[in-house]
């Protein structure tokens, strides 16, 4: 059996590149396709500090990103914990992901800057963001698989059947045509070629949000996403600073 390192993804943001800007937004208008890499025989780790991380709090529902950064849904109790409280909980989860052996990876989409570059020339033929985010993302990873001497594994977090399909779609194109946009510009990228990542992904399945290793990758795609509008944002920086 070849050695695999497995990519986990989930996104972050409507994955249409036509959108009604909302009258207020906290950030950036963006689409993020986003996780981390890990080799396959370490997940057992993160699966374990993961189950650790929640007996503690007594915490049987997903850890949702968007949920704990609002306290909303089922982590509203974090709106009336004591600051004490809210702080340790933070302060635990944090520890929980830089102490984890991956590698954070995302492609992140500046809705208005795509738009900006694409639509005068492609009109209503732009892709769905998606499309562009999965294979930058898979790309990279795939080329971090090859340098190590592995295969890789994605998983992506389930959605609807229609979103799945067209997961699966794109997965099948890398494999049997190669990146969509190895040249021009991209050429600067050194993309791996068609016949490398044939050899190179070896294989694609979906994750439900109950899977721990799903919400590992929700947690860090939203602060990489926003660290490239906010550099200063206190997660961020911390995977940062832990390489």
């Amino acid at each position: 059996m070849p050695k695999i390192l497995a990519l986990y993804l989930d996104d972050s943001g409507p994955r249409n590149p036509d959108r009604k800007l909302p009258e207020k937004f906290q950030f950036r208008d963006w689409f993020t396709l986003g996780g981390y890499t890990v080799a396959e025989e370490e997940e057992g780790v993160i699966r374990t500090k993961h189950a650790k991380f929640c007996e503690k709090w007594g915490i049987t529902y997903p850890l949702h990103s968007y949920d704990i950064r609002a306290s909303t849904n089922d982590f509203s109790w974090l709106k009336k914990s004591e600051d004490k409280d809210h702080r340790d909980f933070m302060s635990g989860l944090s520890g929980l992901l830089l102490d984890i052996p991956v590698t954070g990876h995302a492609c992140v989409i500046d809705r208005p800057g795509y738009n900006d570059r694409y639509r005068e020339k492609y009109g209503r033929q732009t892709w769905m963001l998606c499309q562009t985010a999965f294979a930058v993302v898979v790309e990279r990873a795939a080329k971090q698989a090859a340098k190590l001497g592995r295969k890789l594994r994605v998983y992506v977090e389930e959605g609807d059947k229609t979103t799945d399909n067209m997961i699966r779609a794109y997965y099948r194109d890398l494999r049997s045509k190669g990146m969509p946009f190895a040249g021009g510009g991209a050429a600067q990228y050194a993309p791996m070629s068609q016949e490398d990542l044939f050899k190179t992904l070896h294989d694609l399945d979906f994750k439900a949000k109950s899977s721990p290793m799903a919400q590992i990758a929700d947690l860090y795609a939203y602060p990489i996403a926003r660290g490239g509008y906010d550099s200063d944002y206190s997660p961020y920086q911390q995977l940062k600073a832990h390489k």
